[in-house]
């Protein structure tokens, strides 16, 4: 069954419609723009909900820092380390004072009981206030001032013992007996909870800096906005959009999409349909207008979405010139200006971001055709920058942005030259929807295009006929309004199936030398005639051998489009053949559909038709041009084509004025007298 052709136009919209549906922003746009040190322009700012003033990251670093810098050493307590050195130094021969033992032990035994630790763990000790002693499951908080280092440790030993025993050498008994040695740490080092605690506390800092209640004043009309005023708005702000995205109810919030998508897909259409609706029925090319315009709302929406900061990275421009590649502007232009409406309606600071965009993207159209090949494109990147440049810093200027220099112009710089990078991909969207650029509508159109060249040489009566014929079709089509590219290339190899037999046609017969006879000369017309015809099934054999696009091969098969070899036809009617054999002097081709191929076939006949006038009056030219396209109009070849009666009466001027141009009189020189 087939689709109609309404649901074709319609269904793709509605598919794009979903798309972007899912890849709406869930937030609500905060209404108001400022930034710190303007004045506050709006009215006076009440709260409309109970909101927390949150810290900003700056603040909450300083206070995870202060946190990290101020972290409680732990220490595991080893008992049985002390326990073991106590045992030692019990067992100890004490020599001729054996009163020393007891009261080693004991001293040793009150220096455990504050705590021992490794000199190694002193840095630890000594940047703290307090430290944990883990004792089994139990942490104790302990000044640290309390616990000895080793080294202190043993110097507490000998001052308890030497104030015990006054009179006796107590530090050189100690060396001698080895005692200094069996002293050790019984508090251990834990580092890796000692971090675990630090970072458990880095994460219980509070985000919160105080409360505001609903109804409170924020801010009144003309106040400048200070810092501590932008942090309570930028609060707001958040904790607002939240509201709207969580308040609403499910059906609230799709609704409201919904809507504005319509919207968005209704002026689409219309920007299409207002500026040429015979985009509609070629559906390859209205295919890839959708998805041009599909691509860059998703790419808006997700940086919106996801990547706010780095919008002004993105090449929006470059989309406009995907369009220029297949497109007149008329039809470009608002497409793109439609598809920057969601970064209006959606991006924060979006009124500046979309003048910004519309006004590069304006001059990079303007600007490519005359900057669009090899290194040129540097210069256009550079103009785009400096149109971003200067309407970006215009808008801060007026408040309707906050620039952050130099960053948001680096980001602008590489968004510029990023247009070079991602304008290729423009072949590999030609040849997915078949279609034919600008570009290589004018690689084609190179003299030095091997086809042309074979064409130049082997028939180059002809050559110089497509020559004529194509400058007439491009004054004709930029007269009216037609691609001018498009037919200029299409005149030029329109004929190109005669150099398969140059002889056969008269704009070749130079090439026959004195002594030979003409091509037709002992032929029937008929035979004549499927001579001449054989040129535009072998022309199309030729445009598929050497892969020509089919929108270039369409102007071979139309460019005579059902028509009869007159000439032929009436000379076999002459020498009494039958009338019913009429359809085997008619071309194997098409009708032409479109203005370019009509703007060609009329081209094509006048061209050769203006060669045999003997007169050359102005009367005579427009009598020449009104029959011929007078014929070919009663014949019924321009009842399929799209052109209009005022656009044949413009190329009917055009194609006099041309030819009254080409073959205008010339001065006689007299001869000189010797």
């Amino acid at each position: 069954m087939k689709i109609s052709f309404r649901l074709k136009v319609l269904l793709p919209l509605l598919f794009i419609f979903a798309v972007l549906l899912v890849f709406t922003p869930r937030t609500a746009k905060w209404a108001y723009e400022y930034k710190k040190g303007s004045v506050w322009q709006y009215e006076t700012c009440r709260a409309r909900l109970d909101f927390p003033i949150l810290k900003t990251e700056a603040q909450m670093a300083e206070e995870a820092l202060q946190r990290s810098s101020s972290k409680v050493p732990y220490f595991k307590l080893a008992e049985e380390e002390a326990e073991r050195c106590v045992a030692q130094v019990s067992a100890l021969d004490y020599q001729a004072f054996p009163q020393l033992g007891p009261a080693t032990v004991s001293a040793l035994k009150a220096v455990y009981e504050k705590g021992v630790v490794s000199d190694a763990s002193l840095p630890a000790l000594a940047s703290a206030d307090l430290i944990y002693i883990q004792k089994g499951k139990r942490a104790l908080k302990v000044p640290s001032t309390e616990v000895y280092g080793l080294s202190s440790a043993r110097s507490a030993l000998l001052s308890r013992v030497e104030e015990s025993f006054p009179e006796l050498s107590v530090d050189s008994l100690f060396r001698a007996i080895g005692l200094y040695d069996l002293v050790a740490p019984n508090l251990v080092f834990d580092e890796q909870l000692t971090s675990l605690v630090a970072s458990q506390a880095d994460n219980t800092v509070s985000e919160t800096l105080g409360f505001v209640s609903a109804g409170d004043i924020i801010i009144s009309e003309g106040d400048i906005v200070t810092e501590e005023l932008a942090q309570v708005l930028d609060s707001y702000k958040a904790e607002y959009e939240k509201s709207v995205r969580f308040g609403l109810s499910s059906w609230q919030f799709w609704l409201a999409n919904v809507l504005i998508w319509i919207a968005v897909m209704v002026c689409l259409y219309f920007a299409i349909h207002f500026s040429n609706p015979l985009v509609f029925k070629d559906y390859n090319r209205y295919l890839y207008i959708l998805t041009v315009f599909a691509l860059m709302v998703v790419v808006e929406l997700c940086f919106i979405r996801f990547w706010p900061r780095w919008l002004l990275f993105v090449p929006l421009p470059v989309f406009a010139l995907y369009l220029k590649a297949f497109f007149k502007t008329r039809v470009i232009y608002p497409v793109y200006i439609v598809a920057l409406i969601p970064l209006l309606l959606f991006a924060t600071n979006g009124p500046a971001l979309f003048l910004m965009y519309v006004a590069s993207g304006t001059v990079t159209l303007y600007v490519f055709n005359y900057f669009s090949r090899g290194v040129k494109q540097f210069i256009l990147a550079l103009i785009t920058f400096a149109m971003s440049a200067a309407v970006y810093t215009a808008c801060s200027l007026t408040g309707l942005v906050s620039l952050s220099f130099p960053r948001d112009f680096i980001m602008l710089f590489v968004a510029a030259f990023l247009q070079i990078a991602a304008y290729p991909i423009i072949y590999l969207m030609e040849r997915i929807f078949n279609l034919v650029s600008t570009s290589r509508l004018e690689e084609l159109a190179e003299n030095s295009n091997d086809l042309l060249r074979q064409l130049e040489q082997k028939a180059p009566g002809t050559f110089q006929h497509s020559l004529q014929v194509s400058a007439l079709a491009q004054s004709i089509a930029r007269a009216i309004g037609a691609d001018e590219s498009l037919v200029k290339v299409g005149a030029l190899y329109h004929d190109i199936g005669k150099m398969n037999n140059p002889l056969c046609f008269v704009e070749n017969e130079s090439l026959i030398t004195s002594d030979e006879a003409k091509y037709h000369s002992g032929l029937s017309a008929l035979q004549s005639a499927q001579d001449i015809i054989k040129h535009v099934t072998e022309g199309m054999e030729l445009a598929k051998e050497h892969h020509l696009p089919v929108v270039v091969s369409d102007f071979i098969l139309t460019h005579h489009g059902t028509g009869c070899v007159s000439y032929f036809y009436d000379k076999f009617l002459r020498e009494g053949g039958d009338p019913s054999q009429r359809s085997e002097f008619c071309y194997p081709g098409r009708k032409p559909q479109t203005k370019e191929q009509v703007i060609l076939m009329i081209c094509d006949v006048l061209e050769a038709a203006s060669r045999t006038l003997k007169d050359y009056s102005p009367e005579a030219i427009s009598h020449l041009v009104d029959r011929l396209i007078q014929d070919k109009i009663d014949d019924g070849q321009l009842d399929e084509s799209d052109i209009t009666v005022r656009e044949l009466y413009t190329a009917k001027q055009v194609i006099a004025t041309y030819i009254a141009q080409i073959h205008h009189e010339r001065i006689k020189y007299p001869k000189r007298r010797k």
